[in-house]
């Protein structure tokens, strides 16, 4: 291994984006400094967390380790936490010399300091608040070399008018898997409008990095966790739900060029990215494979680094497993208990398009799901369905041998209905014993999620 190169970090992260940016295809979004950014770096067209919420998706992009591996397979405002062996990326850099600092929004523990930062600030996680802290930050002169982690809570329900200015109504496209409807129309429009206010809060920061330097020795790393709010996106193993937008931008003294990066890429594959890019080994418990020899040839004919990803969930508001394999062809999911079509999250469930699908998703959806993404990129038709035939059998059988392999090798154990179910509860109804009733995500202020230790 080389001695590690000194060059700084700044990440910035999004709650609930999914790829919903210009640079990705969505035209009627404004995301002009994000979207010149991925001209400038290496945009990740197939990123897919590891998990379609919260706290499982952050806690792999953060340790490199997948949900069940690190302890995070349920929100840290139900009670979950890391694993108390596992190691973070502030912590690892922290240890290797590169002086680590956070700036609002975390959603991976009640208890701020276990992250490994060696300063943060978590109070307020509106992007002008953090923005206004990172930049002052960066313009002090900060110690280097550094990590600098700026969590917005954009864009997270709800999207207030008077905070956000909702986008032209007649330039929102409506997915598929939503209906038409002025209500649902509407509710894009306020989404988009939240985009808007947080890329130009990401544009300050650049602007902050341009105008000291810092920009010359910087890394810039920008991803969200996982789908966004919408019934079958968040909370989904469908491309919808695990699809994130990842952007990276190499220190502009490295001379390197831009890139559209089409391989797969899992959330458990940041943090090996991240540390081979910075000369420094990852640790042998991080199950992420790194893309940093990848990157640094981008016109490769080279064997990609992985072929699949694989994808969970366990719990969000409730107890339900599925696991998933996807491939570039097609993706394979496992129902392990008797669910309605979408098991909507709380927030959804109160939104104008989770009210619109309410009606339409009160069947029991299917023990297994295949998708052929070349032909079916938005998953709406299942091929073992009734008219299943041989080819689509084989196929899924292939990859849920390879989904069996996976579990196996990961130690992947899901509990039983009786006791999932339970442990659900229970950990809520502890969680909320010991911080009120009151506990919501919903907020931006990190009191109102019962995190009292929001400042180093």
């Amino acid at each position: 291994m080389t001695e590690p190169r000194r060059d700084n970090v700044l990440v910035v992260h999004w709650h609930d984006l999914g790829r919903y940016l210009g640079a990705y295809g969505h035209s009627g979004v404004s995301s002009p400094r994000l979207d010149q950014l991925a001209a400038e770096g290496v945009l990740f067209t197939r990123a897919h967390a590891t998990a379609p919420l919260c706290s499982p998706s952050r806690g792999s992009l953060f340790t490199g380790r997948y949900p069940h591996r690190n302890g995070l397979v349920g929100l840290a405002h139900h009670g979950w936490e890391y694993r108390a062996d596992v190691r973070t990326l502030p912590q690892i850099l922290s240890e290797s010399g590169w002086y680590t600092t956070l700036f609002g929004m975390q959603h991976e523990t009640s208890y701020p300091a276990r992250l490994g930062f060696d300063t943060y600030d978590v109070s307020n996680s509106y992007c002008e608040y953090v923005v206004d802290h990172a930049t002052q930050w960066l313009g002090d002169g900060p110690r280097e070399p550094f990590m600098l982690t700026a969590g917005f809570f954009e864009t997270h329900r709800p999207y207030p008018p008077d905070r956000y200015q909702p986008a032209d109504r007649s330039a929102v496209a409506v997915p598929e898997f939503l209906p038409e409807t002025d209500d649902v129309r509407q509710d894009l429009a306020e989404f988009y409008g939240a985009i808007t206010v947080a890329d130009a809060a990401v544009g300050r920061l650049l602007d902050a990095l341009t105008a000291t330097g810092l920009d010359r020795t910087t890394w810039v790393v920008f991803m969200t966790d996982h789908g966004p709010a919408l019934p079958r996106a968040k909370s989904t193993l469908y491309d919808a739900g695990t699809g994130i937008a990842v952007i990276m931008r190499a220190p502009l003294q490295s001379g390197q060029s831009p890139e559209v990066y089409d391989d797969l890429f899992s959330g458990v594959d940041l943090v090996p990215t991240l540390l081979e890019l910075l000369g420094i080994e990852a640790p042998a418990d991080v199950d992420g494979m790194s893309h940093a020899a990848a990157l640094a040839t981008p016109t490769r004919s080279c064997t990609p680094v992985r072929s699949e990803v694989y994808t969970t969930k366990t719990y969000h508001d409730s107890f339900d497993p599925i696991r998933a394999v996807r491939t570039k062809e097609h993706s394979y999911i496992e129902n392990y208990a008797s669910r309605p079509l979408l098991d909507l999250p709380w927030d959804i469930a109160d939104s104008a398009p989770g009210k619109a699908v309410a009606p339409l998703i009160g069947e029991l959806r299917p023990e297994r799901e295949l998708y052929d993404l070349v032909e079916d990129p938005s998953e709406s038709h299942n091929l073992l369905g009734r008219d299943a035939t041989d080819e689509a059998e084989a196929i899924a059988t292939d990859l849920a041998l390879l989904l069996h392999d996976w579990r196996l090798k990961t130690n992947d154990v899901i509990p039983s209905e009786f006791a999932g179910t339970r442990i659900s509860a229970r950990y809520t109804e502890t969680y909320l014993r010991n911080h009120g009733p009151a506990v919501t995500s919903r907020s931006a202020i990190a009191a109102d999620r019962g995190i009292e230790d929001d400042h180093s």
